[in-house]
């Protein structure tokens, strides 16, 4: 890798570590005051009304500022099949087109999420009374994690080839017991 892309490289590991990081304190967060909630509202007969909100918001961040991991691990759902079937000619245009749309769809979504944050700041939220535009942020910055995380595998995810993962049923000889051993009764 040449010096002059190094850099690329580098802001490329910092925003996975930091993505990483800040999915996993807000899970960490949520989790926490979820059990601090339950054992206040069994063991004390109080429940802690702001932990429910907080945690609620955690979540949805976590979900926005998640997408982008999933989809770079390929944990989000895809609609392979048809193109497969299609000659191997298509299938980099195809995926390239596809491409095109997700970030021309990602682009859309920040720049309304960030019309919906600024819409709704003076709004507050029941519990806590912060800014719900606050909260809606997570939609922009989401985005536009999602759009940095796709940009950074497109090359290699337009050119993958489909593949057909066909599940094939477990054979009957895989459910025998090995020799030496006994059948569960």
């Amino acid at each position: 890798m040449t010096d002059r892309f190094r850099w690329v490289a580098t802001a490329e590991r910092v925003l996975l570590a930091t993505n990483r990081a800040a999915v996993i304190a807000m899970m960490m967060a949520m989790a926490g005051l979820v059990f601090t909630n339950v054992v206040s509202r069994y063991v004390f007969a109080h429940s802690l009304n702001w932990s429910e909100e907080i945690a609620r918001y955690l979540m949805v961040w976590v979900t926005y500022i998640g997408a982008g991991l999933a989809m770079r691990e390929g944990q989000h759902v895809a609609i392979e099949f048809g193109q497969a079937y299609l000659p191997e000619k298509l299938h980099v245009w195809i995926r390239g087109l596809v491409a095109l749309a997700i970030l021309a769809f990602l682009v859309v979504l920040t720049v309304a999420g960030i019309q919906f944050s600024e819409f709704a700041w003076r709004q507050r939220t029941p519990v806590m009374q912060w800014p719900m535009g606050a909260m809606y942020l997570s939609v922009p910055i989401g985005s536009s994690l999602f759009a940095l995380h796709f940009l950074a595998i497109a090359r290699e995810w337009i050119q993958r080839s489909p593949g057909l993962e066909v599940v094939s049923p477990t054979p009957d000889s895989a459910l025998e017991p090995s020799p030496g051993e006994e059948r569960a009764t």
